[in-house]
């Protein structure tokens, strides 16, 4: 008599367990929009920040950089200062992440980064250039 009556009362709970969770799939998250931001001088300019500082926190830049103080690289900020942000300027900065290079800084050089796309690499440097 007890195993009729628990035999029903296991499957309703696991029916149920199953019909609550675990087999729908999520829906596929949108990389986020770009949006507009306002700048210094109060113009409206294209807020990159979001994908370029996200690539960014996937890799060591943190070792070295930091987004407004030196640390064993320049800050953000001083890159920003030094070079306008402009496409041969994002095209020479990428390339510098994934080929490594000194002398523009002082005598420490920064390593490649040779597992960096191009794309990505200019995604990080469109960031840079927009630190204040």
């Amino acid at each position: 008599m007890k195993k009729s009556f628990w035999m029903p009362l296991c499957i309703s709970a696991a029916v149920l367990m199953a019909a609550c969770g675990g087999g729908e799939k999520k829906a596929e998250e949108k990389a986020p929009e770009e949006t507009v931001a306002p700048a210094a001088d109060n113009s409206m300019v294209a807020d990159v920040s979001g994908k370029g500082k996200e690539l960014m926190a996937a890799q060591d830049c943190a070792t070295c950089h930091k987004e407004t103080e030196k640390v064993i690289g320049p800050s953000f900020k001083e890159i920003a200062e030094k070079y306008p942000n402009t496409p041969e300027n994002v095209a020479t900065l990428a390339d510098k992440i994934i080929s490594g290079g000194s002398g523009n800084w002082g005598e420490i050089p920064m390593a490649p980064h040779a597992g960096i796309s191009k794309p990505d690499a200019e995604e990080m440097v469109k960031y840079i250039l927009t630190v204040k």
